[in-house]
């Protein structure tokens, strides 16, 4: 397990949520959290619209685009730590002692792989500050967050509340059982309600898997409840979370069970699109 969380902020309306989780994560946990926001590839002018100009005029339009992109890309710069300096006030306010922030060019993913080595999960927000509301559009960014981090993600939802029950998906496979061990062994878990659900046709060995899931939790000092539900797990998964009583969702996100393959491909993304909890996703 890491010693410290990261937290990926991108100015949007979900970055006030991503700090306020982290901030809660972490003083449950005792980590320190690292703040990173990234300028992707979109936040980098590149302006050329001299092809057909003129040579006379050409390079004083060169020289003007060359200045325009020069003070943009200073703004996003300035912006970038206007976001930081915020994160790291929600932070503080929010009981956490040692925050460090870091402003960062490239690809997120690229970036993201260089401090993860030692965080013990990433916090982010459903949707970023490019994705389409109308459209309830989750950011690319999200997904390809999750299908590379080899640490847990914690996905903010738009508000922030106290988790006090979680709902583990349970399928048996190794991404639930890490999930299990996790949620054992970290602080983060100690006095919170929690329910294990294994959705679909109940067999013998579903049902071994359970109670050996059950009784690690139970191990742990956890209040922990465990039972089989038949049918389809997104739609079972949905009316429990609607239903509400549940603060999280945690489930594995990779694999070729039914239910971690609802991460891959378009039921990943309505699967965390209509969750208004926050979800944590294990591979």
């Amino acid at each position: 397990m890491g010693n410290k969380l990261v937290a990926l902020v991108d100015g949007s309306i979900y970055s006030k949520s991503v700090c306020e989780n982290a901030a809660w994560l972490a003083r449950r946990a005792g980590t320190p959290v690292e703040v990173l926001h990234v300028l992707g590839r979109r936040d980098v002018p590149v302006t050329d619209l001299s092809g057909s100009i003129a040579l006379g005029a050409r390079s004083a339009l060169l020289a003007d685009l060359a200045e325009l992109d020069e003070r943009r890309a200073k703004l996003s710069q300035q912006k970038g730590r206007a976001i930081l300096e915020d994160a790291k006030a929600i932070l503080t306010e929010g009981g956490v002692a040692d925050v460090s922030t870091r402003l960062m060019n490239g690809d997120i993913v690229e970036t993201l792989g260089d401090f993860e080595a030692d965080a013990e999960l990433i916090v982010i927000g459903k949707r970023g500050e490019g994705a389409d509301f109308a459209k309830m559009h989750l950011g690319s960014n999200l997904e390809r967050v999750v299908r590379s981090s080899k640490r847990p993600v914690f996905v903010a939802a738009r508000g922030f509340s106290e988790i006090g029950s979680v709902l583990v998906a349970f399928d048996g496979g190794p991404s639930a059982m890490k999930a299990v061990d996790y949620i054992a062994t970290s602080p983060v878990f100690a006095g919170v309600s929690i329910r294990l659900l294994t959705v679909g046709n109940e067999s013998a060995e579903a049902a071994a898997k359970l109670e050996s899931a059950r009784a690690r939790l139970a191990a742990a000092r956890l209040d922990v409840t465990a039972g089989i539900q038949p049918g389809q797990p997104e739609t079972v998964i949905a009316d429990i979370v609607e239903q509400g009583g549940v603060d999280l969702l945690v489930m594995g996100a990779y694999g070729h069970s039914r239910i971690r393959s609802l991460f891959i491909g378009s039921t990943t993304s309505e699967m965390i699109r209509s969750c208004k909890i926050p979800v944590l996703l294990f591979r």
